[in-house]
């Protein structure tokens, strides 16, 4: 037969219970309670305020000029900026790709810039700029130039047409351009002629440079050594310096090249 429990006997076990479930809640408001008040002190304390901001990916423009354009300072609160719309400001930087930005800590900012990439350098006469991958070109002075010179590509339409052919190239033959000059003369095509830190020369189309161009290893690896002009406006063609300065040396197709 089974056991009978009085009423009598549950009720201290139930008290018991609903002790321990008050102090759970207790302890639960308790907790939010502490964090909020937390919260309001630290925001309206110094301890809230930007202490340092770190720009990485610089290259074209130091890291000072990010933190300018970013309107951030040292001193600002950390809960008065948003991320996203700090973001849309330095990437609205015409030779800035792309940004992000991200609190870190409690009063520290990272600023991560990815710029577009240095495609070479537009000659101005007596002056280079530095042309970038979407195009623009940067106004400001160039102590050293380390890539190759565009000359004649004022133009922005013809300079893009370039760029977009260069990004097309593959980064061994591009490391090879020495410069790139348009034939201001031609009025059918826009005919290039491209020098090459080799000691080759090459006469192309600007339309059709990134097809005929990524050949270059396969041409150079059957010239064995010689110098000379290559013409790649239509077929790929070769004559030596030797042939084309008058010392009788014949010219000749390359075999097979762009089928390779």
């Amino acid at each position: 037969m089974d056991k009978v429990i009085d009423i009598e006997e549950r009720i201290p076990t139930l008290r018991e219970r609903r002790r321990k479930r008050s102090n759970r809640k207790f302890a639960a408001l308790l907790i939010v309670f502490v964090s909020l008040l937390f919260i309001l002190l630290y925001s309206q304390s110094t301890y809230s305020e930007i202490r340092d901001i770190k720009v990485t990916g610089a290259e074209l423009f130091d890291g000072e000029s990010y933190k300018q354009a970013s309107t951030l300072a040292v001193g600002d609160s950390m809960w008065s900026f948003d991320s996203g719309e700090i973001e849309q400001e330095i990437e609205s930087l015409e030779w800035v790709e792309s940004a992000t930005v991200e609190k870190k800590w409690l009063s520290s900012v990272e600023i991560e810039i990815k710029e577009f990439v240095e495609m070479g350098y537009l000659d101005q006469g007596n002056s280079y700029q530095v042309v970038l991958s979407n195009g623009v070109v940067l106004n400001q002075p160039i102590s050293v130039v380390e890539g190759p010179i565009f000359s004649n590509f004022e133009d922005e339409a013809k300079r893009e047409a370039l760029i977009e052919q260069l990004v097309k190239t593959d980064p061994e033959v591009q490391n090879l351009i020495s410069q790139v000059i348009l034939d201001t003369e031609q009025e059918r095509a826009d005919y290039i002629t491209i020098y090459m830190n080799d000691g080759n020369e090459i006469k192309a189309i600007l339309s059709t440079l990134a097809e005929k161009i990524n050949y270059y290893p396969s041409v150079t690896a059957q010239l064995e050594d010689r110098k000379g002009i290559i013409d790649m406006e239509v077929g790929i063609y070769f004559r030596s310096y030797n042939d084309v300065f008058g010392l009788a040396e014949a010219g000749e197709e390359l075999e097979n090249v762009e089928e390779e």
